[in-house]
């Protein structure tokens, strides 16, 4: 047996290689495991390494000092495998190597720990990659997301704030307020320079420290920040919810940096290997050119659909004409049709070869296609049986494996009532948005998580109603009768998590305007304040006034089979055992 100092902590991965596999999620967290299987399987990933579940509760147990002295040998080995097959020298001014930090527990947690991306840029690299790549912009854009990540994730900065506000996002806005800019692909050079500087201000002016320009100190400070987000409140309240041991602990992802914000050409997205609400065999996902992955997921920006059939499903329920989607709102299938296809083949290839419903990060570099991640599939309770007995049917699982998939509580979100159709009639219609997560849900107004506990533990049916929520809006979801967002797509985090909790959700109903001061929201010159009565339709993605009647929900053909078959699996137990001595 190994001595805890000769265990391996460290797990490299890339140009059709790996250390590790897909069966090893217990050591290797499920991202690290799926990153060595797709490498394996000849999937473009960036290459990279894993330091393991272990060395967090190294990290818990021991301390900073003692799982650096044990990780950093094999870590700066890792670190010569990323330069090595990308052709850069992380540290270097004039070739940096650019790395990312990422989480990856068992078991996912979306949105629930950290990540920092573009370690290794400072005042000398960011010249450099701005003469290598050629793109001026495209390196102080990524400079800036440094700053913000680095500041928020390892030096805590809205622990010094007023009410945990964001001063970089307080900033950001100031600067394209003053320019009269609507989104942040208008902002120049000259800008994102001032920025930068701002925010190398704001960190010190609020932690007292300074802006740490060594790359070797961004990145131990932000593997270590990584394991920290296993204890944050966030994730400590998810795997309350989840059942997920403390114990566990998270893996540490760390691969090379591929830029989706490198121009027109470049862009980041999500997908689905089938619809995670539904369950239907439907490819879909949504993408942002000249983003990168962070800002699908925050639903911050409301993104682009991945396939034609999506596309102008989206512009229909928007009310968008056909040549306006084609002009501002094209799907990825007509933008770039070659890394669509090629897309839509890694996806096939990642479903046929896990045997489930996956869900896939991935980057777009200057046409280039990288996968960031494959996971299997958050769903809801109707998805869950839908996927099953259809991969049933296909024979791709055997009814064992179809019944271990059955959760018990997703089950009973398929008894959940749904609404009147005679009250649904006579409803007032406000608004429509995405249909997030369905299901049927009225309540009262809340606008902010703790307020949401409060009248819940007070016995009053709430809605929580944000711009876009976040990690730590999580308190408030798992109370709310239902979510609704003003930005976000089917990708974002109020819609991952609302589909995992089976929480009805709406999400980028773009004509809400919500005053979080004066706790209203606004939509269509109608004014509703915090108390009042709201309904949501997770399956249509309707947004009515007041509170609808329910009535029971009917169950489909898909439950009753399996209900059959899991009555000729219990039978078949009960004999088994009745027959052995």
């Amino acid at each position: 047996m190994e001595t805890l100092s000769k265990q391996k902590t460290v797990y490299k991965f890339g140009n059709g290689a790996a250390e590790g596999n897909g069966s090893m999620k217990e050591l290797l967290g499920g991202k690290g495991a799926n990153l060595e299987e797709m490498s394996l399987l000849g999937i473009p990933v960036p290459p990279g390494f894993t330091i393991t579940t272990e060395m967090c509760t190294v990290y818990q147990n021991q301390g900073r000092e003692m799982t650096l002295a044990r990780i950093r040998d094999e870590v700066l080995d890792g670190i010569r495998h990323i330069e090595r097959i990308m052709g850069t020298c992380f540290g270097s001014p004039a070739n940096p190597c650019l790395v990312s930090v990422r989480s990856g527990a068992r078991v996912s947690m979306p949105g629930m720990m950290d990540t920092v991306l573009n370690i290794g840029l400072n005042d000398e690299a960011v010249l450099g990659l701005a003469a290598k790549s050629g793109k001026e912009r495209f390196a102080w854009d990524s400079y800036r997301r440094l700053l913000q990540m680095y500041g928020d994730v390892v030096m805590n900065i809205k622990q010094f704030t007023e009410n945990g506000h964001d001063p970089f996002e307080k900033a950001l806005a100031a600067r394209k307020q003053a320019k009269g800019y609507s989104s942040d692909q208008e902002l120049t050079v000259a800008d994102l320079q001032e920025l930068t500087a701002t925010y190398k201000e704001l960190i010190k002016q609020y932690t007292g420290e300074p802006f740490p320009t060594d790359p070797h100190e961004q990145l131990w400070n932000a593997i270590i920040a990584v394991f920290e987000s296993w204890y944050t409140e966030r994730a400590v309240v998810y795997r309350q919810l989840h059942d997920i041991p403390d114990t566990w602990g998270t893996a540490v992802n760390v691969q090379a940096m591929v830029f989706g914000n490198m121009g027109k050409h470049s862009a980041s997205g999500v997908a689905f290997t089938r619809d995670a609400a539904t369950g239907e065999d439907v490819f879909n996902g949504e993408y942002l050119i000249d983003a990168q992955g962070e800002d699908v997921v925050a639903g911050i920006r409301t993104p682009l659909q991945i396939t034609l059939e999506g596309s102008r499903k989206w512009a229909q329920a928007a009310g968008v004409s056909e040549a306006e989607r084609q002009e501002k709102y094209p799907s990825l299938e007509e933008y770039m049709p070659e890394v669509y296809a090629h897309l839509d083949e890694v996806q096939q290839k990642l479903e046929d070869h896990f045997a489930d419903m996956q869900d896939l990060e991935f980057t777009i570099e200057e046409g280039r296609l990288w996968l960031l991640q494959t996971r299997t599939g958050k769903r809801t309770g109707k998805a869950m049986v839908k996927i099953g007995m259809d991969m049933y049917r296909e024979g791709r699982i055997d009814r064992d494996t179809l019944l271990q998939r059955m959760e018990p509580e997703k089950l009973n979100e398929l008894l959940h009532p749904v609404f009147d159709r005679q009250a649904l009639a006579q409803a007032t219609l406000l608004t429509k948005g995405l249909p997030a997560s369905p299901g049927a849900a009225s309540g009262q107004i809340v606008f902010f998580a703790e307020d949401a506990q409060a009248w819940q533990a007070a016995g009053k049916p709430v809605i929580m109603v944000r711009i876009e929520t976040a990690a730590d809006d999580l308190k408030g979801m798992a109370v709310a009768n239902g979510i609704l967002t003003a930005r976000g797509g089917m990708t974002s985090h109020a819609a991952v998590v609302a589909r995992g909790m089976g929480k009805c959700c709406v999400a980028g109903a773009g004509a809400i305007k919500i005053d979080y001061e004066q706790r209203t929201m606004e939509v269509n010159g109608q004014v509703l304040h915090e108390g009042d009565w709201l309904s949501l339709n997770g399956s249509t993605g309707e947004v009515f006034a007041g509170q609808i009647a329910t009535v029971e929900a009917e169950l489909d053909d898909d439950f009753n089979e399996l209900m059959e078959l899991a009555d000729k699996a219990a039978t078949m137990y009960v004999r088994t055992n009745a027959d052995t001595p």
